[in-house]
């Protein structure tokens, strides 16, 4: 059983979920995020409805990519160990190119990949000290084709990570290191707050406990609900380019 859990992005949303779901299961929680004062709530609520848990918390900004290894090598110590790291921090902002919004979809790019890959690193050098560890990258269903308008950044980065985890995988085949990809499909989150009228929408609190689901089982890849994710994940990297350019 992976009995310490670090997750980043847990201040809110599917984060958030994440950690009330493990925590009900027992384990013991590292959560990091920027607002600190949400972090604080949260483990005010988590120890007071399971006290035998331990919740530690960190502010972390994952743009601070000095800062990222600080925070994962402190849990490390606090904890004497992290048996799984959840890459879950992420934004969803994103305008179409060519229309005077670099600075969004840069922002995008930086936080969901760059950021990413410093707590990929952070994560692995953890676990390959430990010789033991379970990463899991939270990419998304949009990662399976190139996506229009407001979600070509976003789709790139989320395919960027898949790709790496990915790599990763590979070189850990055969060594006591599991690493998983996580595919979400519409899952109610501050992301998509404002998003009405959405097919296959799922609420926080059923997303997440599928989440967890998916992650316990350690499986290399999961779209999350299962269906109909993993039939419409085949239809997207299979259907011509022209009804991709409908789904924005």
């Amino acid at each position: 059983m992976r009995k310490t859990i670090l997750i980043t992005g847990a201040s809110s949303g599917l984060g958030r979920g994440m950690a009330r779901e493990f925590a009900a299961m027992g384990r013991n929680l590292a959560l990091c995020a920027r607002r600190t004062d949400r972090l604080e709530e949260l483990k005010l609520e988590l120890e007071s409805k399971h006290p035998g848990i331990k919740v530690s918390i960190k502010a972390l900004d994952v743009l601070n990519y000095d800062q990222v290894f600080e925070v994962f090598r402190e849990f490390r110590e606090e904890f004497s160990g992290i048996d799984r790291i959840i890459v879950n921090a992420g934004m969803g902002k994103g305008q179409p190119l060519g229309t005077g919004y670099f600075w969004a979809n840069r922002q995008t790019a930086e936080t969901n990949f760059v950021a990413a890959l410093a707590q990929c690193e952070a994560a692995m050098e953890i676990f390959r000290a430990q010789n033991d560890g379970h990463l899991v990258m939270i990419s998304s269903m949009s990662a399976m084709r190139g996506m229009p308008k407001n979600l070509t950044t976003y789709a790139a980065t989320k395919a960027g990570v898949a790709s790496l985890t990915e790599g990763i995988r590979a070189e850990m085949i055969g060594k006591p290191i599991k690493v998983s990809t996580i595919y979400p499909g519409y899952i109610r989150s501050e992301i998509n707050e404002k998003v009405k009228n959405t097919p296959f929408m799922v609420d926080t609190e059923t997303g997440c406990r599928l989440l967890v689901k998916a992650i316990e089982k350690e499986s290399a890849e999961a779209s999350v609900p299962r269906w109909p994710w993993a039939v419409m994940g085949f239809l997207m990297r299979n259907m011509p380019l022209k009804m991709i350019s409908r789904m924005s």
